[in-house]
């Protein structure tokens, strides 16, 4: 009887910077960001902007990180009204630079 064995490597960690426009400012955006990042596991940082959108970076495992994106494009907070979510440099790290999830003001 022959047996496979499959080795799971750990997950690779994703850094990706993220911008959200749309009615995200006054509505616990940046509240609702970092409970769901941290519910996730990620870390990272959001913060409001003076063009009145939203930024921040995530950092985290592949799979949470395309998780977190997906939250950021279609479900946000309650009041929010997501019109686009854009993410930029998306890469591989070899460990997190943060330690939890921040709101920046």
């Amino acid at each position: 009887m022959l047996t496979e064995i499959v080795i799971m490597s750990s997950e690779e960690l994703l850094s990706v910077d993220y911008e959200v426009l749309g009615r995200v400012q006054g509505v616990f955006f940046r509240k609702y960001t970092q409970a769901e990042g941290k519910k996730l596991g990620l870390v990272g940082w959001v913060q409001n902007t003076d063009a009145g959108t939203v930024q921040g970076q995530l950092q985290g495992s592949a799979s949470k990180v395309q998780k977190m994106q997906h939250w950021l494009q279609t479900i946000g907070s309650p009041q929010s009204r997501i019109a686009e979510a854009e993410f930029k440099n998306e890469h591989t790290i070899d460990k997190l630079d943060f330690k939890d999830f921040k709101v920046v003001r």
